[in-house]
C-alpha cells in the first residue's frame, strides 16, 4: 500500500490520492470525520498542516502510517519556509564575531560600552569602536575582513581581542623619548629591583621613563597569554603584560623577555603574542621560534646568569638544599624566587621552592597602569 503513495509530495497530495483510491470526494471525507467541508478542502489543498491527531485518524481510515503524514508535513513547511526565508548577512556575522570573541567577558570587563548583550546595535557600535573600523564587518577576526594589525596568523581571537585592550591602553599613555640606549639602560636600573620583591614597583617608572608604554592586562580566559611587545610607531614600543601568573619569577622572566623584544625591535613588522611562557615555550630548544629563543635567553640570563646555574646543578644535583638556593640568592643579590624558578624550569622540577615564589602583582600594580582584577583603564569611552 505503501508504495502506491510514493510520488506523493505533500499530505494533501496523499490524501486525494487515497481518496480517489477508496473512490471518495472530500465532501464524504468530511461527513465521516463529522467536520466542516471547507476545513477539509484546506487539508487537501495544503492551506492547514495535518497535526498528528489528523494523522491518527486518517491512518485508521486509509491504512497509511500517521508518520507519512506528518514526514510529508514536515518536510513541506521546511519547503515553504526556504521560498519564503532569506539569508541576513549580519545574523551569519553576528555568530561568527560571539563565535570567535568573547563578547559576554568583553562587556564585563568594560571594554565594550554596552548595557544589555541583547541590545545589539548597541554591541555592533562598541565593537566597531573596539576594534577602530566602520562596521563589524571589518573586524579583522572574520575570515573576509582586511587585517588593520600585522599580527602571526596563530594569534586566536581571544588574544587579538586582549592585545587590541593594551593597544587601546597605551594609545592613550604619555611616557618619555624612546632611544634604544635608553633601553638598555632601563635594564641595567631593573636589575637591581630582582633583589626583593617590593623593589618591582619601581619598574613601571622606569620603563615611562625610558619610552617604554608599559600596561598590565587580565588575560581573558582560555587566551593563555603572558605578554606582548609591539609599536604604536617607529618610536613608541609598548609593552603588555597579563600577570596571569602571580608570582615573582615569572614577573621579571616575562618582563625581561618583552624587552630583549623591543631591543630587536621585534613586533613592528610582524606582532607575535607571548603564550604559555613556561615550560618547554621558555626554553631555547629546536622547537622554539629564533625571535623567541633570543628573547627567552636574554630573560634566564637576567634572573640568573647560565654560567651560575649550570655549576648549582653540577654541584648540587640530585638534592638541592633550602640553604644553597638562599646562598646563591645572596651572592647575585636577587630574591630567592628568581633562583628556585630557573632551577624548576632547568630541571623540570615545579614542586620544589614553591613558598619563594612570592606574589607580586599587588606591589606593581600601584604604580602600573592596569586592567583587570576589578579595575578597568579609563581609556576607550
Amino acid at each position: 500500500m505503501e508504495t502506491k503513495y510514493e510520488e506523493c509530495r505533500t499530505p494533501g497530495q496523499l490524501i486525494s490520492a487515497a481518496l480517489k483510491s477508496k473512490g471518495w470526494t472530500k465532501r464524504v471525507l468530511a461527513v465521516v470525520l463529522g467536520m466542516d467541508e471547507t476545513g477539509i478542502n484546506k487539508i487537501v489543498s495544503d492551506k492547514r498542516p495535518v497535526r498528528a491527531e489528523m494523522a491518527l485518524v486518517l491512518e485508521e481510515l486509509f491504512d497509511i502510517p500517521a508518520e507519512r503524514f506528518l514526514e510529508l508535513q514536515k518536510s513541506y513547511d521546511l519547503a515553504l519556509a526556504r521560498i519564503t526565508s532569506r539569508p541576513d548577512p549580519q545574523r551569519s556575522t553576528r555568530a561568527q564575531l560571539f563565535e570567535g570573541l568573547p563578547v559576554p567577558e568583553m562587556i564585563k570587563r568594560r571594554w565594550l560600552d554596552v548595557e544589555d548583550i541583547r541590545d545589539m546595535p548597541a554591541v555592533e557600535k562598541a565593537m566597531s569602536k573596539f576594534f577602530g573600523v566602520a562596521s563589524v564587518e571589518q573586524i579583522e577576526v572574520l575570515p573576509h575582513a582586511a587585517k588593520k594589525t600585522s599580527v602571526s596568523s596563530d594569534i586566536t581571537p581571544v588574544q587579538l581581542a586582549w592585545l587590541y585592550r593594551v593597544k587601546q591602553i597605551a594609545s592613550e599613555m604619555v611616557v618619555g623619548k624612546y632611544s634604544s640606549s635608553g633601553v638598555r639602560r632601563a635594564i641595567e636600573l631593573l636589575r637591581p629591583l630582582t633583589s626583593a620583591a617590593e623593589e618591582a614597583r619601581k619598574a613601571p617608572r622606569i620603563l615611562a621613563e625610558c619610552g617604554i608604554r608599559f600596561v598590565i592586562v587580565e588575560a581573558l580566559p582560555s587566551s593563555k597569554i603572558d605578554g606582548v611587545c609591539f609599536w604604536l610607531n617607529e618610536v613608541s614600543p609598548v609593552i603588555g603584560i597579563s600577570m596571569r601568573y602571580d608570582r615573582i619569577d615569572n614577573f621579571w622572566f616575562v618582563l625581561r623577555h618583552e624587552l630583549e623584544h623591543v631591543i630587536h625591535e621585534h613586533g613592528k613588522s610582524l606582532i607575535t603574542i607571548d603564550a604559555e611562557l613556561e615550560g618547554d615555550r621558555a626554553g631555547t630548544g629546536d622547537n622554539v621560534a629564533d625571535e623567541e629563543r633570543i628573547a627567552n635567553m636574554a630573560a634566564a640570563e637576567f634572573c640568573v646568569p647560565r654560567k651560575t646555574m649550570d655549576s648549582f646543578i653540577a654541584r648540587k644535583a640530585p638534592v638541592f638544599a633550602e640553604r644553597d638556593l638562599l646562598g646563591v640568592a645572596a651572592t647575585l643579590r636577587v630574591h630567592p624566587g628568581l633562583v628556585a624558578g630557573q632551577l624548576r624550569h632547568r630541571i623540570d622540577r615545579y614542586d620544589l621552592f614553591t613558598r619563594h615564589l612570592v606574589k607580586i602583582r599587588s606591589i606593581v600594580s600601584p604604580s602600573a597602569v592596569v586592567d583587570g582584577w576589578g579595575d578597568v583603564a579609563p581609556v576607550g569611552f
